[in-house]
């Protein structure tokens, strides 16, 4: 699969020039209001078995859940508290790996989210849930000194 075979699916790359680039790129739909996130396993993303490093899976749940949680709850700066993440099997180099993250409830300081992380529409290769805090101040303001 292609950049232009994603692009032209309605997937347009999320640019960030922090870890995301590192693991990226991640791409990002939204199909009948609901947003997808992605990645395509490459080499860089293999683990010594030859398959996709549950590393880079989490970190698809992890991103997606929290661009998912910002949407729900309509903030900008948010921190994940919790994330737990079970595999169900493996993804494999040249997958289109996706998440498609749903809130599960929001409350002033708390946003609770799921997802399933798939290989085409159906094939689970993991779930996620994940509790992310809503943050008042930018990541740098109001840190004590270490």
């Amino acid at each position: 699969m292609t950049d232009a075979d994603l692009e032209a699916a309605g997937w347009t790359i999320m640019h960030d020039d922090g870890f995301i680039q590192l693991v990226g790129p991640m791409w990002h739909r939204e199909v009948n209001g609901a947003h997808e996130f992605a990645i395509l396993g490459q080499e860089k993303h293999r683990n010594r078995r030859g398959v996709v490093q549950g590393g880079a899976i989490m970190t698809l749940a992890d991103r997606s859940c929290g661009m998912g949680a910002r949407a729900a709850a309509g903030v900008e700066a948010l921190a994940t508290v919790q994330m737990d993440t079970y595999f169900v099997d493996a993804a494999r180099i040249g997958d289109l790996i996706v998440s498609r993250p749903r809130a599960v409830r929001t409350t002033k300081s708390l946003i609770f989210m799921t997802t399933e992380v798939t290989v085409g529409d159906s094939h689970v290769v993991a779930t996620a849930h994940g509790v992310f805090k809503v943050m008042r101040d930018s990541a740098d303001k109001g840190r004590s000194p270490r």
